[in-house]
């Protein structure tokens, strides 16, 4: 394609070009892999949306029984709600993406669609980053200063953190609704209307300067994810190695509440780093609209709000004897 010389075009004409191919690679999907994929997305989405929902209810029923919410429930509504909506919007995405990929392709549609999608993950990664943070903040044991102040002010901070990470999501996603970051035909470094070499290496900077701006979203809160997990095991083994030099048992609760932590911890930060980068490669658009990579990728995202919600479940004692008492 770079070789070949084609007379200038009008931008009307080159627009339907691209649209025309476009519109080709958007149908190669067979209505027996389109059911599938609803099928299994959908499943996950039912899945995110019956756990999230159960730890809406509870929490919304504790927070009208006792007019008052802890700060750990308040993380827990903002995170689960925000989940709610996103695999909602999942599905209906995936349903018009599959059965009216015209409609779905249309400019206002497509940019609704994407933005929406960003804001709604960038929301759930931020929400889930604050709820790791604040575990790490009144579990961990330090006696460094700002830490104690931290301590002691996390509550408070916390209602005005949550909704600053909702407006930066809202900020970086509104690019995704004017239709900055789209890039034709999933190909981060088209040059398709540039003539020159100067003008295709600033096209090919320029969006890769745009990719390295929206995945901010994605990389903050996984480097506040990570550093509360670290920080945490190192919390841990400072107590561990208190605890042997006073020769205390194992069975301390203050050891079994930092080994728990830990355990929980560990979990979701597997899948909290896992989700992160798939979502990277995802919104990077370095694999085909229908290609295997990135059916797999649109499957990982949607599984981890459900995989994720159903482990908040079964850390939580309080949760997980609601969760019982549902089931008996």
């Amino acid at each position: 394609m770079l070789g070949r010389h084609f007379p200038p075009d009008t931008e009307e004409e080159q627009q339907l070009r691209m649209t025309e191919t476009c519109n080709l690679s958007e149908n190669q999907l067979s209505p027996s892999h389109i059911v599938l994929l609803l099928i299994i997305i959908g499943t996950e989405c039912v899945l995110g949306i019956t756990a999230n929902g159960f730890i809406v209810a509870i929490h919304t029923a504790e927070w009208i029984h006792n007019k008052a919410i802890s700060t750990s429930g308040k993380i827990l509504l903002f995170l689960s709600g925000s989940r709610i909506a996103q695999q909602s919007f999942t599905m209906l995405e995936l349903t018009f993406s599959s059965t009216f990929p015209h409609f779905y392709n249309e400019e206002i549609v497509y940019d609704t669609f994407k933005g929406s999608f960003m804001f709604l993950n960038y929301c759930s990664l931020w929400f889930a980053a604050w709820l790791s943070f604040f575990y790490f903040v009144k579990i961990a044991n330090f006696s460094y200063s700002l830490f104690l102040k931290l301590k002691w002010r996390i509550s408070g901070l916390m209602p005005w953190l949550l909704w600053l990470s909702v407006f930066a999501s809202l900020g970086q996603s509104v690019f995704f609704f004017k239709n900055t970051y789209t890039v034709h035909c999933n190909n981060p470094f088209s040059t398709h209307s540039f003539n020159s070499t100067k003008k295709g290496d600033f096209a090919e900077t320029y969006v890769i300067n745009l990719v390295l701006f929206f995945n901010m979203g994605v990389f903050v809160p996984l480097i506040m994810f990570i550093l509360a997990a670290t920080l945490l095991i190192i919390s841990l083994r400072r107590h561990t190695l208190h605890m042997e030099s006073n020769a205390t048992g194992s069975r301390d609760p203050s050891m079994e509440s930092h080994m728990g932590a830990i355990k929980a911890t560990s979990y979701f930060l597997i899948l909290y780093i896992f989700n992160a980068v798939i979502l990277f490669l995802y919104m990077s658009n370095i694999f085909g609209t229908n290609s295997f990579w990135n059916i797999l990728c649109k499957i990982i995202i949607a599984a981890y709000p459900a995989g994720h919600s159903i482990l908040l479940i079964q850390n939580n004692p309080g949760l997980r004897r609601d969760w019982k008492r549902l089931q008996a």
